[in-house]
């Protein structure tokens, strides 16, 4: 498998922190998004941005940005799906993506997914983690493991399936890649690498963490 390309999603619309993007939010002297670069650009063959509205704001950031193909607001698989063309435009088989939100994802997530679909005809395949003693979450898996469904390995082969699905009124992530025989890369690792930044509380605890780790 080539090394795919990286597509940062952030057409969410934020509604926990007052609108706007998230990823432009500050994180110690930089922004959220800047982190995401940082830690996904060194695992990828190029970056591009899934992001709506006006993409001038995003001009310092010196990347391709990619609006939804399917008007209106219609979920992470939307922001896939821009990912997915414009992959295919660049003779690329393969995307990953992550969430604009989430600055401190795994620095093997790369790998780890494609590690987990070898063998697989259409690479696809979603991050997961154990579950945590009595968590509770809407996307635990049949074998007990929580999916991040923003994060994943993504074929540029079933776009079209995709883009059918989307626009028949598909919205959940879990329910198109089980379809399709996804699989999950499990990541195993202390604290919450997937944690995500959704309220100003969740900023603060952002906040700490990256001092922690200092």
């Amino acid at each position: 498998m080539n090394r795919p390309l990286g597509v940062i999603l952030a057409g969410g619309q934020a509604t926990r922190m007052g609108g706007g993007d998230k990823g432009l939010l500050r994180l110690g002297d930089r922004t959220i998004l800047d982190h995401v670069i940082d830690r996904l650009a060194p695992q990828v063959s190029g970056l591009a941005l899934n992001a709506n509205g006006d993409p001038s704001r995003f001009e310092a950031l010196g990347l391709p940005v990619l609006a939804d193909p399917i008007e209106g607001y219609a979920g992470p698989l939307v922001g896939v799906l821009a990912g997915l063309d414009w992959a295919a435009q660049k003779g690329v088989d393969t995307i990953v993506t992550v969430a604009a939100d989430t600055p401190f994802f795994p620095v093997d997530l790369v790998d780890g997914l494609c590690l987990a679909a070898e063998g697989m005809t259409t690479p696809l395949v979603l991050a997961a983690t154990p579950r945590s003693d009595g968590e509770k979450t809407k996307s635990m898996s049949r074998s007990g493991l929580v999916r991040h469904p923003t994060f994943g390995l993504w074929p540029t082969a079933l776009r079209d399936d995709l883009r059918a699905a989307l626009e028949d009124g598909l919205r959940k992530v879990v329910i198109w890649t089980e379809k399709h025989d996804g699989r999950e890369a499990i990541f195993d690792m202390p604290g919450d690498p997937f944690f995500n930044v959704n309220t100003p509380e969740d900023l603060m605890r952002a906040q700490q963490i990256l001092k922690d780790a200092g």
